[in-house]
Parts: structure tokens; sequence; C-alpha cells
């Protein structure tokens, strides 16, 4: 018999209005997750300017987001990723026990090459957007122009599982619908939330790569 899944709670950052959600990618990632999983959860604003003293108590010093997992406080997106991962997951073949519902669906990539794509994107756009010196624009436009480039590339070739080995048929232009496939992914999860943000941006001043991300995005 399954057990009852224990309360999930989500601190995030909240807006320049200290009470809507902000926009924080590395929250959107894990609200993403959890969605994801159809995980029944809260979310909780903090305004960083004025943490309340349950968040002090919670997480003191931490930095947001953090989870909190039934009794248990887990901190760092990566970290809490990998935990909601193995924790809300498939029921193991052969298991007689299962300790939470399983209706949790299982959010890894099958290609590894869909969780490095695109991740320098985000880097690259924040060093060309906070750049004060004139002499180096061209150059930080051009290392985010090729990341995005290369990115494109990734997503319209063809996964190998989208390959018929028996056709003699060039496969042409990858039909899936996101990073890894028709089904998000723990690597759409990382990638859309930097994306959206980098759209707002980019699709004013290089519109030859705003339909590439608003198809992505």
């Amino acid at each position: 018999m399954a057990e009852e899944q224990p309360q999930v709670e989500l601190f995030v950052k909240a807006g320049s209005d200290g009470a809507k959600i902000g926009n924080c990618p590395f929250s959107q990632r894990l609200f993403m997750v959890l969605w994801l999983k159809g995980v029944t959860f809260n979310v909780t604003t903090v305004d960083t300017k004025r943490r309340t003293e349950t968040v002090q108590k919670l997480c003191p010093g931490g930095q947001l987001p953090f989870l909190l997992y039934g009794t248990e406080v887990h901190t760092d997106t990566n970290k809490i990723e990998e935990f909601l991962e193995a924790v809300l997951c498939p029921p193991r073949k052969g298991s007689t026990s299962l300790p939470l519902p399983s209706r949790y669906p299982k959010l890894a990539a099958l290609n590894p090459e869909s969780n490095t794509s695109g991740l320098d994107i985000f880097a690259k756009f924040s060093a060309y957007i906070k750049n004060s010196n004139p002499a180096l624009n061209d150059n930080l436009e051009k290392g985010l122009l090729k990341a995005l480039k290369v990115l494109d590339n990734y997503l319209t070739s063809p996964l190998p599982e989208e390959v018929d080995e028996t056709s003699a048929e060039d496969e042409g232009i990858s039909q899936r619908k996101f990073l890894d496939g028709n089904e998000l992914t723990l690597a759409d999860c990382n990638l859309l939330p930097k994306l959206h943000i980098v759209q707002e941006d980019m699709s004013c001043r290089f519109p030859c790569f705003c339909h590439s991300l608003k198809a992505t995005v």
C-alpha cells in the first residue's frame, strides 16, 4: 500500500513587488520539475529584503530557491532536482513495495547531449548584456550568436531514435518538439526558463534567431 506523499513546498525569490513569483530561472526550473512530476506542492515567495523568521529558521542564510519536503530542507538547485528524480519515480521492476504513488514519471533525458545542449547560452547572454566595455561587444555578440546557432543545429538534427538505419534517404530536419523528444525532460526544465529570458531580449536585437527561440520556448 502506497504511503501518503509528504507535504512539498517550494520557496522561491519574489519579484520586485515582494509578493509575486520573480523571474528566476532556477526557481522556474524546479517549478517545472514538480509540475511535470504531477506532485501536489505549494509555492511560497520570499522577499529577499524582508526574509521572515520562518524562512530564516528553515534555511538560515540559504540561497533561494530551496525545497521543504516533509520536514526535510533541501538546497542547491541541482541537488534538489536529483532528489526529486530519485524520490518521485516510477516503481522499480518487480518491486512489491510502493513507498509513494507510482504515477510519478521519470524525467531524465535519454540522450546525454540533450543535457548539455545550450547550457552555455545564458552565461554568454549575461556576459553580453552586462558588458560595459564597447570594445568587447562584437566578440561577446558573436559568441552568443554562435551558442544559439549550436543549439538550433541540435534541435533541427534528428535524434538517434528518429533515424531509420534501413533507409537510404536523408532524414532531414528533426520533427521532435523538445530537446530530447516529444516529451519534456529535466534538460528542458533547465534550459527553457533561461531561454525565455534570452528570448525577451534577443528577439528584438536579433530577429533572425527569433523563430528558433520561439519554437523552443
